[in-house]
């Protein structure tokens, strides 16, 4: 007994090959997408320690720019790339950006069970870094909700930034306010002058 082929360009054979690449590409994605979440919680991690460390007392707190400076020699010497003094100051900031996070119940303090705190942090860490230059803690706050309800790239991030798009959004319901309070007025003006008008009743 012969084993059946299955023509290459079947639509059975299409059928199943398109389902596998669907499968596979998504697979690769989810993939990106968590060590990408895992790596911007173990730096909102790492400036936690290195603010932590700062805030055990006086001395500590003089030593913060040598320590640092410390820790890019040391990793890397270790890790080679990605713990230069500016990226280093740049986790630390970004600690104390986001500190007020909601953190898992399951992460300790000196847990290294990444993945409940990764959960956190949605975006990719370059956004993050772009969010950094937003001082206005709503306005950054509402940036990383857009941007993450939108799906911008970190260059739409960049370019709503730069064109104050919250700014702009902002005063769209204090323009509504503003008219809405100068028909009132002219409303209010409008009923007292026809109290006091004369009526005639056309009748002579």
């Amino acid at each position: 007994m012969t084993n059946p082929t299955l023509a290459p360009q079947s639509d059975e054979y299409q059928q199943i090959h398109d389902g596998i690449i669907r499968l596979v590409d998504t697979a690769r994605t989810e993939t990106v997408r968590s060590i990408n979440a895992i790596m911007t919680a173990t730096y909102w991690e790492i400036g936690r320690r290195i603010v932590e460390f700062e805030q055990g007392g006086e001395a500590r707190a003089a030593y913060g720019t040598q320590l640092i400076e410390r820790l890019s020699v040391d990793l890397s010497q270790r890790y080679k790339r990605g713990f230069s003094t500016r990226n280093l100051w740049q986790i630390r900031t970004f600690y104390l950006f986001f500190q007020h996070i909601e953190i898992p119940q399951t992460l300790s303090a000196e847990s290294s069970n990444l993945i409940p705190l990764a959960k956190t942090f949605p975006l990719p860490w370059s956004a993050y870094v772009r969010l950094l230059s937003v001082k206005n803690p709503d306005a950054r706050t509402f940036y990383e909700k857009e941007t993450l309800r939108n799906g911008w790239s970190v260059r739409q991030l960049d370019r709503q930034i730069a064109t104050q798009f919250y700014e702009r959004n902002a005063t769209v319901p204090r323009q509504i306010r503003h008219v809405a309070a100068a028909c009132t007025r002219r409303a209010k003006r409008f009923a007292g002058a026809s109290h006091t008008r004369p009526v005639h009743s056309g009748i002579s």
